[in-house]
Parts: C-alpha cells; sequence; structure tokens
C-alpha cells in the first residue's frame, strides 16, 4: 500500500495509522506493521473507515482470540462479543484499565464510533508504561514491591437516571477481585507499567485508608498530560489501545445526547510483575 502511513500524534503515547481499510483483509506484511505500532504507541486510531461489527471482530480477532461474553456488560443480540458502550447506560468517566478485576484482564480493546454526539465525548488513553518511568527513584522502588486489590465496586460514577442506576446496580451486582502487581511487565515488549486504574480499590495488606494516598500519588503520574493522548470522535472512527500498559478515560461533556459505541476486546493472559509472580482471582474465602 504506498499511502500506507503511521503518523505519531505525540511524543510517548499515539499514532494514527492512514491508507489502511479496516474492510478489506489486511495482508501479514501491514498487519505486522500495525502489530508493531501497536507495541510501541500504545494506541492506535483510524479515520474514515466503512465497517459493520463483522470487519470490527475481524480486525480485533487478529492480535488475538476474542474475549468472552463480558462478564458484568450487556452485549449486542446475536453478537456475543460486541459490546454497546452507551452513553445513556453509563459514562466511563474515570481512568481504568478494562476489567483487571479478572485475573486476565483483556490483551486490548477495539472501540468503533456508531453514533456521535454533536460536541464532547471524547476518549482519553494514558501511557501507564511512561508513568512508571516519570516515578523518581525511590518511589519506584515502592511501587516494585507492591500489590493492588481490583474489584468492579469500586469507582463506579453514577449517571443519575433510572437507567442508568439500573446499569450500575446490575455491574456490581456480583462482586469480581483480583490482585495484581502495581508495577506489571508486558508480555511482548518488556516494558514495566503501573498496572492501577479506577478499579484498584486497596492495596494487599493495606486497608482503603492507607491505600487511597498512594494509590493517588501513583496514579498521577500515569495521567500526566503528557502521558496522554485525547482523540475527538468523527464517524468512521476506529481505535485499539494496548490494555496491558494503558488507561482510558471517556469525557462526560456532551449533556444529554446520544453517544455509542461499538467495544471488541481481545482475549488477555495474568499480569505478570517484576518478581515473576502472577496475578490471581481473590476467591470468596480469601477475602
Amino acid at each position: 500500500m504506498s499511502d500506507f502511513d503511521i503518523r505519531r500524534l505525540g511524543g510517548r503515547i499515539g499514532a494514527e495509522i492512514t491508507g489502511v481499510d479496516l474492510g478489506s483483509e489486511l495482508s501479514e506484511t501491514v498487519f505486522r506493521e500495525i502489530h508493531a505500532a501497536f507495541l510501541r504507541h500504545q494506541v492506535l486510531f483510524f479515520r474514515d473507515q466503512d465497517i459493520k461489527d463483522a470487519d470490527q471482530l475481524a480486525f480485533a480477532g487478529r492480535f488475538g482470540p476474542l474475549s468472552d461474553p463480558h462478564p458484568l456488560m450487556r452485549t449486542l443480540d446475536g453478537a456475543p462479543q460486541v459490546i454497546p458502550v452507551d452513553g445513556e447506560d453509563q459514562r466511563a468517566d474515570h481512568w481504568h484499565t478494562d476489567i483487571s478485576f479478572t485475573s486476565t484482564p483483556s490483551l486490548g480493546t477495539t472501540l468503533r464510533s456508531v453514533v456521535l454526539p454533536p460536541y464532547g465525548g471524547d476518549t482519553l488513553v494514558a501511557n501507564a508504561a511512561a508513568g512508571y518511568r516519570d516515578l523518581p527513584r525511590e518511589l519506584r522502588q515502592i511501587a516494585d514491591r507492591l500489590w493492588a486489590v481490583h474489584t468492579n465496586r469500586a469507582e463506579q460514577p453514577r449517571l443519575g437516571t433510572a437507567r442508568g442506576d439500573a446499569v450500575r446496580e446490575a455491574f456490581m451486582a456480583t462482586e469480581k477481585r483480583a490482585a495484581h502487581p502495581v508495577v506489571r511487565v508486558h508480555p511482548e515488549s518488556g516494558d514495566p507499567s503501573l498496572f492501577l486504574g479506577g478499579f484498584a480499590q486497596r492495596l494487599l495488606g493495606m486497608e482503603l485508608r492507607e491505600s487511597r494516598p498512594i494509590l493517588d500519588v501513583l496514579q498521577s503520574y500515569v495521567r500526566r498530560p503528557e502521558n496522554t493522548a485525547r482523540w475527538t470522535w468523527r464517524p468512521g472512527d476506529v481505535l485499539i489501545f494496548d490494555n496491558r500498559s494503558t488507561q482510558h478515560y471517556a469525557v462526560n461533556d456532551y449533556d444529554g445526547h446520544r453517544r455509542v459505541l461499538h467495544r471488541v476486546s481481545i482475549n488477555g493472559d495474568v499480569p505478570v510483575g517484576l518478581d515473576g509472580r502472577t496475578g490471581y482471582a481473590i476467591e470468596e474465602d480469601d477475602r
């Protein structure tokens, strides 16, 4: 493809891919370049894609097996691997890593614009590996030894509507917890990153009141402006982010307008810490 190009959006995260039709079958050569860019830039953006759910599923499937239906969110009838991210259901205006409250959080997530508001509704993605690199040496040494308890009941924003309250209640009805190293080693690049986000409720072995100040300090390094990319959606846009080394945030500034994205995620693996220990689900008896 003579017009294939990778355009960096910032020095630390994000690139736009041009000259690619995600509705066609990508050659191995082109996909290898996209995959390398995915690992390097953490989040990739594609404009002007005239595709459907089947095309999105096929593209996401090139990165690995697709996730089973989300354990807590509704999926499309007849397409259980597609989640309609609907602003009338919930608005994820908090930094988070997808399903980090499970033992195997997603490898990555694709999002496709379906219905867009006339303004607002941007998506922010933060480079958690850059956040780790920014830590002062003394703070990094502390983070290297910490583990966090992630739960679906942590930091769930309220939408304030009957439908939103019902979706929130369903999301939190069955409690899921997992313990993961605060510093996760990327299974492909080998880079360490801060594996936290809004589902990280407390530090293992500490109470909530003891954990919160430490978690807030570590999080502040991830969400530094220079470590983030901000995407303003247009019709036909698609993005994919590396869920193993990023966090993301949906900006809730589009008032009562509709915003619907279709989400397809890729199966992940168990997070591994610097010492080689692996994350695990917390069973009822362990709580």
